[in-house]
């Protein structure tokens, strides 16, 4: 490759231009000191009952949200995954996360039975007629719709059946969120202390990926007009969330989007590019934060906002094929990543994975991307994005973290920090043609 991916200007200005989206970044020197987070505003002590009744994603509220899909919890040797509980099941367990439909989808369920034909699937069915007749379920659900009419700002006192007639978006809809049993911390004592992906333990965050795969696999299964689910987490209304509780969003929808196709273009012609561009060049540039046997942390390059990069490094595309061992080590690296981060910064969870349909290997990665800036007049106008941080100094912030974290326990073990990662070419074994070449 001979691409002027990072070019560094005679006063300090670092240019930067993404490999694979083409997104020019200037880093101005100067900035790259200035704190990531803001202090939490209003902090009071956390009264009676709110450790677990805060907002709707809330443990103590199970019904505030449309019928439950899916939850995971502490089994006897293992995290077992429960489906299509009844009401009156729910405090039977002790659910870490919860899979529920969003209740204001972004892809409605009518946008694929009205365009697509779309109808739900049997077993779907089935369920949503048991749900609804069970008096509870079908109160719950009753409820659920008055809701989300009144919010629209649509009339809600109509007739049961006509209530009704909007019920299969919540048990065939293409639109889920995953929520944290937590709204804070273990042991909070007032209101600053949120609980976040960083965290979790790394045996809680890998239920949170576990169940997350599994909805992700599940919504393809589902609906055969899908090609592709956008999966992403917004943390902090400075990110995009409607609430502080922790959370992750999947999306079925009809195309790959603009720039995953454009991107998919330049794979044609370099189907190498994650390692060469990706990994390679990060080795190349001590950009490297992190490694562990199944994944690689590395200092993102021309993105809007200061981002980190997880690649896993696993010959499987599909996130829903890894092994156990492997999902484990890409869900632990990604929490280190948050856990580094820090808890008051708000963030971006973007995750990038091989479409359903799509012919060509493409690995698993995730864009943990900090929002610490607001874009404005120069970036609409010149479409170059100004950050407060080198790719370098996102590298020396982490690795910082990172030492403190390990020393203190609370990153997962096996986690290789910056010199101790082996310089390596090609490490992400998604290239088929890499793997032939060595047999």
């Amino acid at each position: 490759m001979t691409l002027p991916v990072l070019t560094t200007m005679a006063d300090g200005t670092i240019k930067q231009i993404n490999p694979f989206s083409g997104t020019e970044v200037w880093m101005v020197p100067g900035r790259g000191n200035r704190p990531l987070m803001s202090p939490p505003r209003d902090v009071r002590p956390l009264g009676p009952g709110e450790l677990t009744d805060t907002c709707n994603f809330c443990q103590s509220r199970p019904l505030a949200t449309p019928p439950e899909k899916s939850r995971i919890v502490k089994g006897g040797t293992g995290w077992d995954i429960q489906r299509d509980l009844l009401p009156d099941q729910l405090g039977a367990s002790v659910a870490e996360f919860r899979r529920v439909p969003n209740l204001f989808e972004i892809v409605s369920y009518d946008y694929w039975s009205k365009n697509y034909g779309y109808e739900m699937p049997s077993a779907r069915r089935r369920h949503m007629e048991r749900y609804l007749g069970d008096p509870a379920g079908r109160a719950h659900v009753l409820d659920i719709v008055r809701t989300r009419l009144r919010a629209s700002g649509l009339d809600a006192s109509r007739d049961d059946a006509s209530l009704l007639a909007h019920a299969p978006a919540y048990f065939a809809g293409g639109h889920d969120v995953i929520i944290a049993r937590r709204h804070f911390s273990e042991g909070a004592s007032d209101t600053s202390q949120l609980a976040s992906s960083g965290t979790l333990t790394p045996e809680e965050h890998y239920a949170y990926i576990a169940l997350t795969i599994d909805a992700m696999r599940d919504l393809y299964d589902l609906n055969r007009y899908v090609p592709y689910v956008a999966v992403f987490q917004n943390w902090l209304s400075a990110a995009g969330a409607s609430f502080d509780h922790l959370h992750k969003q999947l999306v079925a929808i009809d195309e790959r989007g603009v720039q995953s196709d454009t991107e998919i273009a330049t794979l044609r012609r370099n189907p190498n590019m994650y390692n060469e561009w990706g990994v390679n060049y990060a080795f190349y540039n001590n950009l490297v934060i992190a490694e562990n046997d199944h994944a690689i942390l590395i200092a993102g390059i021309g993105h809007r906002y200061p981002t980190v990069s997880i690649y896993s490094t696993s010959a499987t595309c599909e996130p829903w094929k890894l092994s156990e061992e492997e999902a484990r080590g890409f869900s632990d690296l990604l929490h280190a990543a948050h856990a580094a981060t820090g808890a008051g910064v708000a963030s971006n969870e973007e995750w990038h994975h091989k479409p359903i349909d799509l012919d060509m290997p493409m690995p698993l990665r995730v864009n943990l991307k900090w929002r610490v800036s607001t874009l404005a007049g120069f970036e609409g106008g010149t479409k170059i994005y100004v950050n407060t941080l080198s790719p370098h100094d996102i590298r020396d912030r982490m690795v910082a973290s990172l030492y403190q974290l390990r020393e203190a326990g609370a990153i997962a073990p096996g986690i290789r920090i910056a010199t101790e990662c082996r310089p390596a070419r090609n490490v992400l074994r998604y290239n088929p043609w890499l793997r032939a070449s060595e047999t």
